[in-house]
Order: structure tokens, then C-alpha cells, then sequence
């Protein structure tokens, strides 16, 4: 196994990790709801009239930050091993998982979690265990 020293970055992480933590509390104490992003998005498609703006608001405040910050940073390399198809497939099995598990990893990961869930823990243990499994698999099992 390679580490990559120059990627390795825990004051950036630790300050992102922190500024998410405070937000979901934030966010639970504000307003009694869970900082989880696909039960936000799924409140979009079948929408309460009561629900629609902030729910609205964090979404397009998501879409906003990147561009915000692309601006003031200047734009970020990306790079993704995979073609369209792949990430397609990806996307809408990360889709039905969470529906299959109720949440989504900043549901069960962040709120969950400091909630003391048990259903949490064992979501946040599925798809963390699944994630390594993958892993493994693509760069040492498949190739």
C-alpha cells in the first residue's frame, strides 16, 4: 500500500469535519430537523407547501458554494477514473440506497451518529464496509 504524504491534509479536513459538525447541530437545534441530504432533496419531490423554500435554499446554496469558491480560489483539477456510464449506474445506486436505508451517509454518518442511533450505526457500518469492499475489489481484485 502507497500513502500519498502530499494528499495527506488534516488541518483542512479537521476544519471541514468541524464546520459540518457545527452546521448539522446548528441545524437540529434551529430547526428540529436532520441535516441529511437526501431527505432534504426528497422533501423537494413531493413538496409541502410549508417545506419548499428553505429546503429550496439549502440546495441551490449546495450548488452555489463550489462556484463561490472556484471564484475566489480559482478552479480545482478533478479528475474521475470512470466514464459517464459508470458514474450514472453510481449515482442511482447511491440513489436507491438511501431510500433502501432511510438516509443518506450525512444523515446516518453525522447526525445519526451524535444522535446515538443504533440504526445509524449499523447504516454508517454497511456503507463504510461496503465502500472498503469496493475499493478493494477495483484496485486490487479486478485490477
Amino acid at each position: 500500500m502507497t500513502i500519498y504524504w502530499s494528499h495527506f491534509t488534516p488541518w483542512t479536513s479537521l476544519a471541514g469535519g468541524l464546520m459540518l459538525g457545527v452546521a448539522a447541530a446548528a441545524f437540529i437545534l434551529l430547526h428540529g430537523r436532520i441535516l441529511g441530504i437526501s431527505g432534504i432533496v426528497g422533501g423537494l419531490l413531493r413538496p409541502r407547501r410549508s417545506d419548499i423554500a428553505w429546503r429550496l435554499t439549502f440546495v441551490l446554496g449546495m450548488l452555489a458554494a463550489p462556484l463561490v469558491y472556484g471564484m475566489l480560489a480559482g478552479p480545482v483539477q478533478m479528475r474521475v477514473d470512470a466514464g459517464w456510464g459508470v458514474v450514472v449506474i453510481a449515482g442511482l445506486l447511491v440513489g436507491a440506497g438511501t431510500r433502501y436505508g432511510s438516509g443518506c451517509t450525512s444523515g446516518h454518518g453525522v447526525c445519526g451518529l451524535a444522535r446515538l442511533s443504533p440504526r445509524s450505526l449499523v447504516a454508517t457500518l454497511a456503507f463504510m464496509g461496503a465502500g472498503f469492499a469496493t475499493v478493494y475489489l477495483a484496485r486490487h481484485a479486478l485490477g
